[in-house]
């Protein structure tokens, strides 16, 4: 089972939903069994040709618009729009089994239970199979359409929205773990041995060529995207935090600067510092060099950094210079329950000095903000649902926009739009106001539209900022700025104490870049160039 690809591209396939291994009685080799909505073909897929089989001929349009798919001995399982529907593997002729009075998402069929999700209500419902009774209702662990799967007495959950992967126990509903799933939109899972595989369907931009558009021969147009890849899940455990690692790539960093100025003048002394990427539990930096000249190596605060000496620069005096580096990074899903913090020790004096302080323009005696600060939380105590309510004020009262400058979070505020870097500094003010330390953290993401094109550059043209907020005692927990913000409640909690494999830590509670001495702006003297390469899946 190990020689199977890690990545199966079903030749036909349009919107796959549900995923289901069976092993082909005659040869012992595995296939895969999804349902493609858009044909209403139950495809037959071959994990290694990558071809795909109709099996039901002659009932394709009972099966269009399935989403939930399982089997069960010799019974196989749909869901569509209200219903329940099963049949027999041989003609494939779909019967009602029950019908629900909200949309029904995913299925999971065990000998005596039939599970089915509904992201229209939150929730997971169990019906006897035999019975035909409701026997229990837990609740949904995301926001979105949610997958399903049983293993022996786990229920493992893909929510499309959360882009996450919950273990679950099937009798409770009780989360285990959790984990960031690689690509968007998961809509099937199942396992194959000790092997997880998700379904991924949607949409990617591409380039259209129409030669007989003799003006605009390109254009940028749409197609679907469907695959099925095997997710690594790996869950560990320090003295602090249990949190859970999935697949991850080696990626080639390269950051370079170019000196570059409107106004040149000379220039004397000059060093210029370059923060490395950052040891942690997601990431791991295999290997840094130069680029263009070389540099040393410094430790601010416990960081390390790339110093150029570039000494005295004429003026129009033309240099490159940086570094290349070679990064390991998963992503990650801390689990903390909010009930694990309700008895934590005070902020010690050196992290208020350092963290709850207004120092980088947070406006946080400004009399809207600290009105703000205290109509976001009202009167809860516990620090991770304070902190979720923070999130979910400023989503409330801010829409994503890309802006040319940082603005004071009293205008974000008004104004009701923001960058990343403007969602961090209303988040920042609101947090710290609240007595809880939390910094600024970044720096760049990986391209991950052309997440599966190893070897080839990418290329970032803007830089990215989220947060880390500190609970004393446990430590400093990721969340992000904007991108959960999906325009309307409940937001998902995906990047919340978790990341994706493709941002990229640098320099933490230290800037990512200085000059000295500094009697300009680093935009007024240099372009950069950001270059990514996927080198492999690890």
């Amino acid at each position: 089972m190990s020689s199977l690809p890690s990545t199966i591209y079903p030749v036909g396939a349009y919107n796959l939903y549900g995923l289901v291994w069976q092993i082909d009685p005659n040869d012992r080799n595995p296939y895969a069994l999804c349902v493609d909505a858009y044909q209403g073909h139950l495809l037959k897929i071959d994990p290694f040709s990558e071809g795909a089989t109709v099996l039901n001929h002659y009932t394709a349009p009972q099966f269009r618009d399935a989403t939930g798919l399982a089997i069960a001995g010799e019974t196989l399982w749909i869901t569509k729009d209200n219903g329940i529907y099963y049949c027999n593997m041989v003609d494939f002729d779909l019967q009602p089994f029950m019908e629900l009075p909200n949309k029904i998402d995913g299925i999971a069929v065990s000998e005596g239970g039939v599970y089915v999700s509904s992201s229209e209500v939150g929730k997971i419902f169990v019906f006897g199979r035999a019975t035909r009774t409701l026997l229990r209702v837990m609740d949904a662990p995301g926001a979105g359409f949610e997958a399903l799967t049983l293993v022996d007495e786990e229920l493992w959950v893909s929510d499309r929205t959360e882009e996450t992967v919950y273990r679950l126990k099937a009798k409770t509903g009780e989360i285990i773990h959790r984990g960031l799933t690689p690509f968007p939109n998961p809509l099937g899972l199942c396992f194959l041995e000790n092997d997880l595989y998700v379904v991924y369907s949607g949409d990617e931009n591409y380039i259209r060529d129409n030669p007989n558009d003799l003006d605009q021969p390109f254009s940028v147009s749409m197609r679907e995207k469907t695959f099925i890849h095997r997710l690594k899940f790996n869950h560990y455990k320090n003295e602090k935090l249990n949190y859970t690692l999935t697949t991850g790539y080696k990626v080639e960093m390269i950051y370079l600067e170019e000196l570059s100025s409107e106004e040149p003048n000379p220039l004397y002394n000059l060093t210029w510092r370059v923060a490395y990427p950052t040891d942690t539990d997601r990431q791991k930096l295999l290997a840094i060099a130069p680029i263009g000249i070389p540099f040393e190596e410094e430790i601010v605060d416990g960081q390390l950094v790339a110093a150029f000496k570039l000494g005295n620069l004429k003026p129009e005096e033309s240099r490159m210079f940086g570094w290349k580096a070679t990064l390991e990074i998963h992503g990650i899903k801390y689990e903390l329950k909010d009930s694990e913090v309700e008895n934590i020790p005070e902020l010690s004096l050196g992290m208020q000095r350092l963290y709850l302080i207004d120092d980088d323009g947070l406006s946080m005696d400004h009399p809207l903000i600290q009105a703000a600060a205290k109509e976001a939380v009202g009167n809860e105590t516990n620090i991770l649902r304070k902190m979720l309510l923070i999130r979910d004020y400023v989503y409330d009262k801010l829409s994503y926009r890309v802006t040319p400058y940082i603005a004071a979070p009293e205008e974000v505020l008004v104004r009701g739009t923001g960058s990343c870097g403007e969602y961090v500094g209303l988040l920042l003010a609101l947090t710290r106001l609240n007595g809880i330390a939390c910094r600024t953290v970044g720096r760049y993401k990986c391209p991950h539209d052309a997440e599966l094109m190893m070897n080839i550059p990418l290329h970032q043209y803007y830089n990215h900022v989220w947060i880390e907020f500190y609970i004393p005692s446990i430590g400093w927990l990721p969340m992000e700025s904007n991108p959960d913000d999906t325009g309307s409640r409940p937001y998902p909690t995906r990047w919340f104490m978790g990341l994706p494999w493709y941002h990229v830590e640098i320099g933490k509670g230290i800037f990512f870049e200085t000059i000295q001495p500094q009697p300009y702006s680093i935009g007024e003297l240099a372009l950069n160039h950001v270059r990514f390469k996927i080198l492999e899946e690890l």
